[in-house]
């Protein structure tokens, strides 16, 4: 018996999942998150044998999530759903310990071979994914090329970068991530700083351009 747990945001699509899943009689699920952060606390209390959680999650994004699931070093298995194929968000996933990524658009029997799958600990791409990786593989794209400067921030920035984005005050994020106001103050202005942006919207716009945010 297989145990899940399943993270989205969005009820409807939770409970999708959720009536898909119990379809097949070897999988039990553990229970549900409505975010990142939700989502990392439940792994580390029910250690599931598989998560499966929407990439663009509050709080925390997906791989976000699963960098902070590597880090307690626990057995379970990720597996991301996205509506994105993109490239670079594909190997940022698989380099925070995902096993696999499968298209939301391509939802259906293919998520139950998916759980199969990354219960194994391997890995499952959704064949668009794999021809994107087979692609970049065979035809690496020139470095610098496409760079993605979110990328050279730390968890913790990336962390207040997503709540900026969500449009979360400075006081609302302090209390969230237990720092003072002046922290959070402190970040911004390094963020604006590291990304060379001059306001709060030009934060907002590179949060959702980068994928950090729907």
């Amino acid at each position: 018996m297989i145990r899940i747990l399943i993270a989205e945001d969005h009820l409807m699509v939770r409970s999708g999942i959720r009536a898909l899943l119990e379809k097949s009689g070897d999988l039990n699920i553990l229970g549900e998150a409505s975010n990142g952060q939700e989502a990392v606390e439940m792994v580390e209390k029910l250690k599931p044998d598989v998560l499966i959680m929407d990439i663009m999650m509050p709080r925390l994004n997906g791989i976000q999530a699963a960098e902070n699931i590597r880090k307690l070093k626990l057995p379970t298995q990720i597996l991301l759903l996205s509506m994105y194929s993109d490239e670079g968000l594909v190997y940022q996933a698989l380099q925070s310990g995902v096993r696999g990524y499968v298209l939301k658009s391509s939802v259906s029997d293919e998520l139950l071979w998916a759980v199969q799958a990354v219960a194994k600990g391997k890995t499952y791409l959704s064949s668009q994914i794999s021809e994107i990786v087979v692609e970049s593989a065979v035809h690496p794209r020139p470095a610098g090329q496409d760079h993605d400067p979110i990328s050279n921030l730390s968890p913790r920035e990336k962390e207040i970068l997503q709540l900026i984005a969500e449009e979360h005050t400075s006081g609302e994020i302090a209390a969230l991530l237990f720092i003072s106001e002046k922290t959070v103050e402190k970040h911004r202005a390094s963020l604006m700083e590291k990304l060379n942006v001059r306001n709060l919207a030009g934060l907002v716009r590179l949060a959702v351009k980068y994928h950090l945010v729907d």
